[in-house]
Formats: C-alpha cells, structure tokens, sequence
C-alpha cells in the first residue's frame, strides 16, 4: 500500500503499520490514521503506551499458552476450576466467548493455530506438545476439542483425537451447532453454549 494522499513520512508509516492489522483495509487505515492526528496529545501518548505495554508486560502462560501478564494465567491458578478437564482452542481470543457462556468451568490449552501444510504449519508448530505434558502429568479425565470447524481445524482436531486416544482418555467434541466454516470467536452465546452442552466422544 503506498499510494496515500499525504507525503509525510511519519503518517505514511503510521498508516501502513495500522494496514498491516488483520481486517485493516486501506482506508480504514487512513482513517486511524487521521483520528490519531486530531486526538489531543494526553490521549495519544496513552494509546501508545497501551499499546508498548502489550508487548512488555504480555506473556503466555507456562501450563496452557493462554496469554497471561504472570508465568501462570489466572484461569489456570485459579483453583475453582475444575482441574480435570481440558478445552482445546486454536487461539487465545477462543476462550473468551466460551468463558462468556459459563457452561464450562474447566481449564485450557491454546494451540496458538492448526495444522495447515498450505501453509507450512505442522503439528511440530503448534502447543500440542504442552497438552501431551498435561496429560501426562495431571489427572486429565476430558479432552474437549474446540478447533474450529473449518477444514484445517477438523483436520487438527483428528490429529489430536489419533494422539490422545490410546492414553485411554475422554475426547469430545463440540456439538454440530456452530455452522461449518465459522469461527468459535465469532458464535453467539446460545448457540456456544448448546455447542459446549451438547458435544459428543469421538
């Protein structure tokens, strides 16, 4: 992208590194841009602080790669939850609309992605080793794959199943309620929650 309007330097890299953000087009990019530049200085200087802190102060947990401010996350120190089961999600924005439905009291493992050869992601580069561990260390009675249902999620999903299942653990699976292609960050509440509710072993 490097047709912009304005010629100076400093916007010109603030809009491209605003473009470089998922789901940022062109002119939406413009447009942070722009907003920045009016925003009175206070406020600019505490979004960019915000956004330095991220990086910071921001790291994943030890135990499931969730992203954590500690070496453990507060999910997994906290010891309300319910130790023995584990819920499989491709990215840490995953747990958040679980967590939103409070059908599940359990812990998690972030996978931080899915296999995709297209891409060159295999199993060797996602968490899946952490979840091995896990098993193998705590007293793990449930696996839940909550992968989305997409076709490389599927295909990770069946990669675990085929790796877990001869340690003689439980594996479900979300329900059939979140529609194929969609992403579990995006699902409403309800249809989660039955999704969640109404899994099934594989």
């Amino acid at each position: 992208m490097n047709n912009h309007n304005s010629t100076v330097p400093a916007v010109t890299r603030l809009i491209e590194a605003f473009h470089r953000l998922p789901g940022v087009g062109p002119k939406t990019a413009q447009r942070y841009t722009y907003h920045l530049i009016k925003m009175p200085e206070e406020i600019a200087k505490e979004f960019s602080e915000a956004v330095l802190g991220i990086k910071e102060k921001i790291t994943f947990c030890n135990l499931c790669s969730n992203i954590s401010q500690e070496e453990i996350c507060l999910l997994c120190s906290n010891n309300n939850r319910d130790n023995s089961k584990i819920c499989v999600v491709e990215e840490p924005l995953d747990i958040i609309p679980i967590e939103r439905t409070r059908a599940y009291n359990g812990l998690y493992q972030v996978l931080h992605g899915v296999i995709s050869p297209m891409n060159g992601i295999g199993p060797e580069n996602l968490k899946i080793d952490k979840l091995l561990e896990r098993i193998k260390s705590q007293n793990i009675e449930e696996i839940i794959i909550a992968t989305n249902p997409k076709l490389e999620g599927e295909a990770t999903a069946m990669y675990i199943q085929n790796l877990v299942g001869p340690l003689k653990i439980k594996i479900t699976r979300l329900a059939r309620g979140l529609p194929s292609g969609s992403d579990i960050e995006y699902a409403d509440d309800s249809t989660l929650e039955h999704a969640l509710n109404s899994r099934s072993e594989i």
